[in-house]
């Protein structure tokens, strides 16, 4: 048995797929490319980028990565005016908590939307729900379900989520983002999928946000999870960076100062 993984680029050989293209900017890698139905891979079909940086930690300059993260968004065509953020994971599971407390971090707008937002000096703001549901051994209740209540009654465009996935080479462990617009699957980072969360379930545009924590080495009867021993670490760090470019994606006609100050 092989060591699974989650990331396309892990899967098949990108540039040998539609539209690739590679781009280098100082110390950070953007891939893109895109999956089409025809081809010999168990990924789903639709768009792929793949942003590989260097240790979050020594990150001193954000600025560079922001215009990468910016940059790949646009390419996923992520233009919607009513966009909801879910965090996916489990925020007791050190190596599954990135979605959970990514979300955290977002400006929720929703409920300040319109004339109140316009007499607070906020015109121009979008609408950015934000949630956090949990794993079904907690609520009882599938991923899926809950975001198809939440985007059923709120009269979402978009849904931008964001969960832990597992790699086979170490070297991708808190330096890799993939973004899709094909979906993903909630869990499969720590093998513990559950139904899909893409376009075709949710009847809107969903765009994943993935990033590797762990490596899964099957070793007889028994597969072990690795993770970092600074897992905690990289895991706030990451999820502050991610948050932080979100919030400046979602929210361009805001000043990101006063911006920052209301997350």
């Amino acid at each position: 048995m092989g060591i699974r993984t989650d990331l396309a680029a892990e899967s098949i050989n990108l540039a040998d797929t539609k539209d690739y293209f590679c781009e280098k900017n100082g110390n950070f890698e953007l891939h893109f490319a895109e999956i089409l139905k025809e081809e010999n891979t168990d990924k789903p079909s639709g768009k792929y980028v793949t942003l590989y940086f260097d240790d979050v930690e020594k990150i001193t300059d954000l600025k560079p990565l922001e215009e990468q993260f910016l940059k790949t968004l646009s390419l996923l065509n992520l233009k919607g005016e009513n966009v909801l953020v879910a965090g996916l994971g489990n925020r007791d599971i050190t190596a599954d908590s990135i979605g959970p407390k990514t979300a955290e971090k977002i400006l929720a707008t929703r409920h300040i939307m319109g004339e109140f937002a316009k007499s607070i000096g906020l015109e121009g703001l979008k609408s950015v729900s934000v949630t956090v549901p949990d794993v079904l051994g907690k609520t009882g209740v599938e991923v899926q379900e809950i975001l198809s209540g939440i985007v059923s009654k709120t009269g979402v465009d978009t849904v931008i989520v964001i969960d832990a996935l597992c790699a086979k080479n170490e070297s991708r462990i808190f330096k890799t983002i993939q973004f899709t617009d094909s979906g993903i699957a909630p869990g499969s980072g720590v093998k513990n999928s559950r139904r899909e969360i893409s376009k075709s379930t949710l009847g809107v545009k969903v765009i994943a946000i993935g990033v590797p924590t762990v490596i899964e080495f099957p070793n007889n009867d028994n597969n072990l999870i690795v993770t970092p021993k600074e897992c905690d670490l990289l895991s706030d760090r990451l999820s502050e960076i991610i948050a932080r470019c979100l919030n400046l994606y979602l929210q361009p006609n805001i000043d990101p100062e006063v911006l920052f100050s209301l997350v």
